[in-house]
């Protein structure tokens, strides 16, 4: 991972801390560091700065940073905006390495907070400081007692647990925390990053999931800044096989929008986001309840084998809602071996419900063999991967039901989820102790089972494919940098070059060039118009299909032309495009835009005329395996249509998947030469797929 690893190191596990502008009262938030790293047992060296004081919560008081005389790892800074960049000029000649500042009053208030953030960032760069912040509560490293925060959440007890957390958000990831610490979730590291001037989430994240004490990577987002470090992050984590759970707020937001590219209106900087992370293995989750229901999952139980769930309730009903709710999110509720059936019939009264669901109705209370022994049998049955056990209440039964879950986790290989609703909180703390992962109700269990099988699959499929990863080759960049469309033929011929199958193509000037390029190309054919002011062809009357013989070419060869003349009277015409016939039976947009985070992203989906209309396109990071293309293919809503529909044969999946690595691989090697491009339609069939338009559109300077 590409980070600066001694300066993350001294941010987020400082050896020795300077707390510059210190308060003696510790009831003060400049106060409060000094508090919470005496109170949580800090075992390094702890350095308060402040003029006014002799001594701070005993221990000496330095007038500024250079008297301190001793290597600081950190300075925490919590003096007002404007004395920042002084201090912080004091720090690099005292060689601190990293700093954190509370201090707000910067780019998030204007035009002046800018110019104040401008010089602190340019102060710490010349320094040679990792900066986290401005505009930042601070971190958290619960593990060595370093506690570099003002955050309410320090207040509280803070046990280290498997579960890092990096938020972008001060309060918002408090208000995460304190939910965390609520359901008993350890985070052993909790860091805000603030106005992210320098340090970003992905350098935290990163330095977080390399700690071998931590298991579960969980991120808040408001934005990336680094698109590539979040990437490289997200490898990362599931190289290691740690999951990297995040919510991300503005799903609706778009990015920009670039009129003359089908790829750029739909690449909005959600989509964008969501395919990166789908790419990558990390897991997206809807809000902060849904986050911290998947981490305690991971962090406490472990990974299904598969997507086979049975679900065990006292109560019919909840069995059905659960049963609906896994099919929405991609789980399978399989029916029961006989044999398991006969287990069941057994154990249960005769008016239980011994299929899947399998209902053990109120009688286990009585006797909680009867739930023992169902769990059990429903883990024994090849066709089941997992088990959600559901019940409500049962404030007067903690201790016997305790007693039965640690009974199963014993007797069985596989693992099992709890849904307790309105549960005691004994009874949570009971299973948090067994190791059982315990959830509020039905649906948030089965959401979190859910992303527990999508991850493992992820991973699966991710080692796979690491041999393809690693043996991508790009093909020499070659794209002009000229800030506008290449002609039609020379974009084929770069594109040809980098192993796209393109329809074969010729300009023709006259209608007797067109007719001779027909004759070379084979009838039938097709003619375009062709302007560099003219990108939609079809919305000036550009475009004739199925032309057979030489009357039709000379006939279309006037047509397209007075067409164009009337319809962008300003255009200038080149000629027009003669290009063979190109066969398929689904057509597909594949496409490639210049991300201002992630750079080339590769957008695939279902295309033609519609393509803005139906929206159903997916998008990855480019470049792409075929493998990692091929599950782009299959996260389009209308992937049934590639196995074709109505006596249709199935598209050849594996040319297709093929032709989207290699404009991938074009755009990774493009990077910054190529603003976007569009093959609309590609046309996808039993025989290939080959792309029969295309729109190239250059950048306007080389990198």
């Amino acid at each position: 991972m590409s980070i600066d690893r001694t300066g993350i190191k001294a941010l987020l596990a400082p050896a020795s801390i300077a707390i510059i502008g210190v308060s003696q009262d510790f009831n003060k938030l400049n106060g409060r560091v000094m508090k919470f790293l005496l109170e949580k047992g800090y075992r390094g060296e702890i350095y308060p700065v402040n003029p006014k004081y002799d001594e701070v919560g005993g221990r000496p008081c330095f007038a500024d940073i250079e008297a301190v005389g001793a290597p600081v790892d950190l300075a925490i800074v919590t003096v007002p905006a404007r004395g920042v960049a002084d201090q912080l000029r004091a720090c690099g000649r005292a060689g601190v390495r990293a700093a954190v500042v509370f201090s707000s009053g910067f780019g998030e208030m204007g035009p002046e907070g800018r110019a104040l953030e401008d010089e602190v960032v340019a102060v710490a760069r010349a320094a040679g400081i990792r900066l986290c912040g401005p505009n930042t509560l601070g971190l958290i490293n619960a593990f060595d007692g370093a506690y570099a925060t003002f955050s309410q959440y320090g207040m509280g007890p803070t046990s280290a647990g498997p579960v890092g957390f990096v938020t972008q958000s001060g309060a918002f990831g408090t208000a995460i925390a304190a939910l965390a610490r609520r359901r008993g979730i350890g985070l052993g590291y909790f860091v805000n990053t603030g106005n992210e001037t320098d340090v970003s989430f992905a350098d935290c994240m990163g330095h977080v999931l390399e700690d071998a004490r931590i298991r579960v990577g969980a991120g808040y987002l408001e934005g990336v800044s680094d698109g590539a470090g979040f990437a490289r992050v997200a490898a990362a984590a599931i190289d290691a096989g740690k999951p990297l759970v995040v919510t991300k707020v503005g799903r609706t937001g778009a990015g920009a929008r670039a009129a003359a590219s089908h790829t750029g209106s739909l690449a909005g900087a959600d989509a964008v986001f969501e395919g990166v992370v789908r790419q990558f293995g990390a897991i997206r989750a809807r809000n902060e309840e849904h986050m911290l229901d998947i981490v305690d999952a991971f962090a406490t139980g472990s990974v299904p084998a598969g997507p086979g769930v049975a679900i065990v309730t006292q109560s019919g009903g909840a069995g059905v809602l659960m049963s609906d709710r896994a099919e929405e999110v991609g789980l399978t509720v399989p029916s029961l071996a006989p044999a398991t059936v006969e287990r069941l019939r057994a154990v249960l009264p005769a008016f239980a419900a011994t299929g899947n669901p399998v209902d053990v109705t109120a009688q286990f209370i009585a006797d909680p063999s009867m739930l023992r022994d169902s769990v059990v049998a429903v883990l024994d049955d090849p066709a089941v991967d997992v088990a959600v056990v559901w019940l409500q209440l049962m404030d007067g039964f903690v201790d016997r039901l305790a007693t039965t879950f640690r009974e199963i986790r014993d007797a069985v290989s596989k693992p099992f989820v709890v849904a307790w609703v309105a549960a005691p909180e004994a009874g949570l703390k009971a299973l948090r102790e067994l190791g059982i992962p315990a959830f509020r109700g039905g649906e948030p269990a089965v959401d979190a089972v859910a992303a527990m099988v999508d991850w493992g699959r992820a991973r699966a499929a991710w080692a796979a494919d690491a041999g393809a990863r690693g043996a991508i080759a790009l093909p020499a960049p070659s794209v002009p940098a000229t800030g506008s469309a290449l002609p039609t033929v020379e974009g084929a011929r770069l594109l040809s070059e980098a192993g796209v199958p393109l329809a074969a193509v010729e300009l023709a000037t006259s209608a007797e060039e067109a007719v001779a390029a027909a004759e070379r190309l084979g009838w039938p054919v097709v003619m375009k118009i062709e302007s560099p002011d003219i990108l939609h062809k079809t919305e000036v009357g550009g475009v004739a299909v199925g032309l057979a013989d030489a009357a039709a070419v000379r006939a279309a060869y006037a047509r397209l032309l007075d067409n164009a003349r009337a319809g962008a009277r300003e255009a200038r015409i080149s000629g027009v495009v003669v290009q063979a016939m190109g066969r398929g039976t689904v057509e597909m947009v594949i496409g490639v835009q210049d991300d201002p985070v992630f750079g080339p992203v590769v957008m695939a989906g279902f295309g033609g005329v519609l393509v803005e209309v139906l929206a159903d396109v997916a998008f990855a990071r480019a470049p792409v395996t075929p493998a990692q293309a091929g599950a782009m293919l299959d996260r389009l809503r209308g992937r049934a249509l590639l196995d074709g529909v109505r006596g249709a044969p199935p598209v050849d999946r594996a040319a297709l998947a093929e032709l989207i690595a290699a404009v991938s691989r074009f755009a990774a090697a493009n990077a910054g030469r190529l603003a976007s491009l569009d093959l609309n339609p590609v046309l996808a069939g039993p025989d290939g797929a080959v792309a029969v338009d295309w729109l190239v559109l250059t950048a306007s300077d080389a990198p």
